[in-house]
């Protein structure tokens, strides 16, 4: 769905800046921008609830074109109420037939016009509450389509979480706010119209009076909201500070260190600190628009009674009777009250187009690892895979610093190549580059012979099976965290026991519960059993022996298990990589011994390659790192 796209979103506390007409000649096409942004945005949202639900907007218009005309019908009947029984009594027995037939018709009428006011009120609230529902939930399911779509590269740049955060927090809600602005919109203008012709009736000049002064108090609206939306969005940063320092504070993996630490003050101040810098300025805001308000309803109180005493004189010389005096009065109220409704469901619209704007960037962000159309074959499963770097280097978005630079490598079908190097070397990255979460900036990665690039991105990630440091920890059942490993057909129990038996995590699993049954965590579930670090840690390393891939990328696998844990694992490994290309990253070089090839990131670069035997020969700085390590094994050893 192409739609214009609002001012882009910066990072943190720049300011919003609308951009201005420079001179009289640009002022029309400003205008025509602002005009077609504001319908285009409109156009976005009817079309989504449209989407949603057809029977919502058919519903919601049916509902506003009879709440705008049942106010005028109700106040005819009541005017002719009232004139017929201000007659008097006597007048009314002289007629009794007549007079009393007219006026229970016109109460049964005016019933039924109140009731049907009354129900319509009440399901116009339940079609509202249904709608919001189905509306949320349909946004929801766009945004999460639309995440399937988003490159881990998105997640590296600022304003990338400026746009997340700010179509999470508002584009749910502000469609159904909108909608049933629009929708008060039409009653209130459908009410307007048939009262201003009421009115005219008794003086052309009056309703039009009532228009002029709804100016100021809707240019104060307007300007208001503009501003409204200009600082919450400048203060995007503050709004993610106070819920960054309130999920601290209730967050259950950082809880034990903050009461350890007694940090629970600190982080309640610095959130009540930035409440205070951010509410500072919107109450400011507030003040400011309360007290034009204020101003504009003085001025539109003294005219209107002004149009009441000037309706009473016309009634005490006798030209119009008590219940016209009722139906011009009410309507001169009910166009004040129109004006005000419409202005109200305006200033909503205009508010909720510019943060639905939000959303719409949202949707609009571009792909990076932009999947190949016509895309070859990928490689047939369970055969060796060549990987070639040619020249690679690479740098994250909005930084000119290369994490890799100028990598060439050759990692050969079925072979086993470990990453080493110090924090910071790049080992993780690179693996990210392997695996196509993100695309080189310069050079190419080859998958037997072919560029990543021009492979299927679904086929391609089914060759890996990959387990990273930040490894998933799935509130689900253990038995659905090792069958993640390969979704593509159903759980196979037998599989799933083999995978944990491999990962030495069948004894623990076996003593849950419920065994493979039992719910992980207590996100959802009070019985839910809590894993320690290395408990889940064999449980993704269960998922890549069930993965069965012919590729395996090992970030850390054992970094959070025991040195017996990690022989037994390893001795695994030995038995699942054969026929496999497998890529390990880890600290501990005992583990690098058994490689065909070790890589040597330095500051990004490859510094050396070779076996383990070839690389102590060198004495370079594989030495070194194998040197020092396996010193300070001896030395903590001999303190035992």
């Amino acid at each position: 769905m192409p739609m214009p796209m609002g001012p882009p979103i910066g990072g943190g506390n720049e300011k919003y800046k609308e951009p201005l007409p420079k001179s009289l000649r640009e002022v029309p096409r400003f205008l025509k921008n602002v005009i077609f942004k504001f319908f285009g945005h409109l156009g976005y949202i009817l079309k989504l609830v449209w989407q949603t639900g057809r029977w919502i907007t058919l519903s919601m218009f049916a509902i506003a074109v009879l709440q705008g005309v049942l106010p005028v019908v109700t106040a005819k009947i009541g005017a002719q109420l009232l004139n017929i029984l201000a007659k008097g009594y006597q007048a009314a027995v002289t007629q009794a037939g007549f007079n009393i037939a007219v006026v229970t018709t016109l109460l049964l009428l005016q019933f039924v016009c109140i009731f049907i006011t009354g129900i319509l009120s009440r399901v116009n609230m339940v079609v509202t509450r249904i709608a919001g529902e189905l509306v949320v939930n349909h946004v929801t399911v766009m945004m999460i389509q639309k995440s399937k779509e988003v490159d881990l590269q998105s997640y590296d740049k600022p304003e990338f979480y400026e746009r997340l955060e700010n179509a999470g927090r508002e584009a749910g809600i502000r469609p159904i706010q909108i909608l049933n602005a629009v929708f008060s919109a039409v009653s209130a203008v459908i009410s307007m119209i048939s009262f201003f012709a009421i009115l005219c009736s008794v003086n052309a000049a009056a309703p039009f009076l009532i228009l002029i002064l709804a100016l100021p108090s809707a240019i104060v609206s307007f300007v208001y909201r503009k501003k409204n939306f200009a600082y919450v969005r400048r203060r995007s940063t503050d709004r993610r500070q106070l819920a960054y320092y309130s999920g601290l504070l209730t967050n259950k993996d950082m809880v034990k260190e903050i009461k350890i630490f007694g940090l629970s003050n600190t982080f309640e101040q610095k959130y009540n600190q930035t409440f205070q810098k951010y509410f500072k300025g919107l109450k400011r805001l507030y003040l400011k628009e309360g007290a034009w308000n204020i101003a504009v309803s003085l001025v539109s109180a003294f005219v209107n009674c002004l149009l009441f005493y000037m309706v009473a004189k016309m009634v005490l010389s006798g030209q119009i009777m008590v219940g016209d005096y009722s139906l011009y009065t009410g309507a001169l109220n009910s166009i004040v009250s129109g004006v005000t409704a419409l202005i109200t469901a305006l200033s909503t619209i205009y508010e909720g187009t510019l943060f639905i704007d939000n959303l719409i960037t949202y949707m609009n962000e571009k792909q990076t690892v932009v999947p190949t159309l016509n895309p070859p074959a990928v490689p047939k499963k369970h055969t060796g895979h060549k990987i070639e770097l040619k020249n690679v280097s690479f740098c994250y978005p909005q930084t000119n610093t290369y994490v890799i630079q100028n990598l060439s490598c050759v990692i050969e079908p079925g072979s086993t190549v470990v990453l080493v190097g110090l924090n910071g070397a790049g080992k993780t990255t690179l693996i990210k580059l392997i695996t196509r979460l993100y695309d080189p900036t310069e050079g190419e990665i080859l998958l037997d012979g072919r560029n990543l690039k021009e492979y299927d991105l679904s086929a391609l990630y089914s060759l890996f099976g990959t387990i990273f440091q930040d490894f998933g920890k799935y509130a689900v059942s253990a038995g659905e965290n090792i069958s993640f490993g390969q979704v593509a057909r159903p759980p196979q129990p037998q599989r799933v026991q083999q995978a944990a038996q491999k990962a030495d995590a069948e004894d623990f699993i076996t003593r849950l519960p419920n065994g493979y049954q039992t719910q992980l965590t207590r996100y959802f579930d009070e019985n839910g059993i809590e894993l320690s670090i290395g408990q889940w840690q064999k449980l993704s390393i269960a998922r890549a022996f069930y993965s069965d891939s012919d590729i395996l990328i090992l970030d850390e696998p054992t970094a959070s298990l025991d040195a017996i844990a990690e022989q037994e694992v390893y001795s695994q490994f030995d038995s699942l990589r054969r026929d496999k290309t497998t890529i390990f990253v880890s600290h501990r070089l005992s583990s690098a011994t058994v490689a065909d090839k070790i890589l040597v990131l330095q500051n990004g670069r490859l510094a050396e390659q070779g076996t383990h035997a070839e690389l102590m020969a060198q004495k370079g700085e594989y030495y070194r790192l194998f040197t020092t390590q396996a010193k300070r094994y001896r030395e903590a050893e001999s303190t035992i």
